[in-house]
């Protein structure tokens, strides 16, 4: 199964289209503007998912199809930190792949973008979101409470971060193509 991490291109709205419409969890984290079809998808690409000066995403690309995404937004240059965050598709859910792009584009962002400090956060209620953020080298720091809200429920998040000078987790990486 080859596996890779690339930027998105519109050719992925297809891809798009089906992890959205398989995977209902994914609303919340893609927001109010989450595509329905193959033309909404290309606009949320072109809009959301294409590089600029504030984030970096890459497609999770199994086989030459996207089935999810990695990335650093939240950019601060003054301190060098970033804020890493992932969505993969059901289907694709399961196999160590969002550990092994987080780990990927964490090396890319102390790499090739300068930073420091990486962080991310996940509901305490999701087990599965803290064993990815471990094996990816990220350390756990702290529970922010009820920081998220979905509908008109709220979460406590855990908050992880990784920093440039802590050791590399014990993945496999990802081949980069494109950045």
């Amino acid at each position: 199964m080859p596996v890779l991490l690339r930027p998105w291109s519109l050719d992925d709205a297809a891809a798009l289209q089906d992890a959205v419409a398989t995977s209902p969890d994914l609303e919340r984290q893609l927001g109010p503007s989450t595509p329905a079809t193959e033309s909404e998808s290309r606009d949320f690409i072109a809009r959301r998912l294409a590089p600029s000066r504030e984030r970096v995403n890459a497609a999770i690309v199994v086989d030459g199809r996207a089935v999810g995404n990695v990335g650093i937004s939240s950019l601060d240059r003054v301190n060098d930190i970033g804020w890493v965050y992932y969505w993969l598709g059901t289907d694709a859910r399961g196999r160590g792949l969002a550990a092994r792009a987080a780990a990927t584009i964490a090396a890319h962002g102390f790499g090739e973008l300068g930073l420091f400090r990486l962080e991310l956060g996940h509901r305490v209620n999701n087990p599965a979101s803290c064993g990815f953020a471990t094996r990816a080298g990220f350390l756990a720091e702290g529970v922010e409470r009820q920081k998220l809200r979905y509908g008109s429920e709220r979460f406590d998040t855990e908050t992880h971060a990784r920093l440039a000078t802590d050791p590399a987790p014990d993945v496999d990486l990802l081949a980069l193509s494109g950045f």
